[in-house]
């Protein structure tokens, strides 16, 4: 792989190859086996790939959550080196390379950016939309790839895309587990022994709450979950949301769903001072 620094280095050396489909996989480093998989899947679809790691400022409104999102460039690097062939790239820009001036920008994302993340995190998605046009500018691909653990972030990417006319296929990938079922996520690593050993109950119990949606409604399945999460010394549950995959909007009772969309439960916690999400769909019948 070649290691590029500047949005002109990038295009020339694409420009230099022509060839497409150009694939994308954006990140924030510290990179793991879920990043490693949609690598791979990058790999498979494109004869020229490219990887960012840029820790984006404007999306973390507390700047404490910024300090200490952990940065391991190097480690990254060899990681990397064992999917990307000789002429695939990584592009690891400075902050002065993604925004050369303030980015004013101000994005409207309707209900989709209204739930969840985005009444906890103000100013989080602005940024993220932000921060991926920039690179979709620099980087000029024809497919980036995005984990559906983020899934109200695919969202919002979907929307971004429609809305700027950036000529780009999102393609969203399932989530990569640990054995215990815990989402793979760069955060993970900043968790205490203790927390990361009871991680588990985040996923096991989301499914058993899945179960309880059908049998006993939602707020029952809502108050299973808060249960079994506050049970566990140091976890603290922020929300347990079900919204729809087409306008994200929260669903309150079982007679809500609507025929022919998806639904899924989307959780954020709190392990410590550690913040993690996850989500599942929901079998409906």
């Amino acid at each position: 792989m070649i290691i590029i620094e500047t949005g002109a280095l990038l295009m020339s050396h694409m420009e230099s190859l022509q060839l497409s489909p150009k694939g994308f996989v954006p990140t924030m480093g510290a990179l793991h086996a879920g990043h490693i998989d949609l690598v791979s899947k990058a790999v498979k679809d494109c004869p020229l790939v490219t990887v960012s790691i840029f820790v984006n400022p404007t999306q973390f409104n507390n700047p404490k959550d910024l300090e200490r999102y952990p940065r391991t460039l190097d480690a990254d690097m060899r990681l990397l080196s064992t999917v990307l062939r000789k002429d695939d790239a990584l592009f690891v820009p400075s902050v002065a390379e993604i925004y050369p001036e303030n980015d004013t920008r101000v994005f409207n994302f309707g209900t989709i950016e209204k739930a969840m993340e985005g009444s906890h995190r103000p100013g989080h998605f602005n940024g993220v939309a932000q921060v991926v046009s920039r690179l979709f500018d620099l980087v000029t691909p024809d497919i980036a790839y995005f984990g559906k653990k983020d899934f109200q972030q695919l969202a919002v990417i979907r929307d971004l895309v429609r809305q700027t006319g950036h000529k780009v296929k999102i393609v969203g990938c399932p989530t990569v587990r640990e054995p215990d079922g815990l989402a793979m996520s760069s955060r993970n690593a900043l968790l205490t022994p203790e927390h990361r050993k009871n991680a588990g109950i985040i996923f096991r119990s989301m499914l058993t709450a899945d179960r309880l949606i059908k049998t006993e409604g939602i707020s029952k399945a809502r108050d299973f979950f808060r249960e079994e999460i506050e049970a566990v010394a140091g976890f603290r549950l922020q929300y347990f949301e079900i919204v729809d995959d087409i306008e994200l909007i929260p669903v309150s009772n079982y007679d809500e769903f609507i025929a022919g969309r998806n639904y899924y439960i989307c959780v954020a916690l709190y392990a410590g001072d550690i913040r993690l999400i996850d989500n599942i769909q929901i079998s409906l019948e």
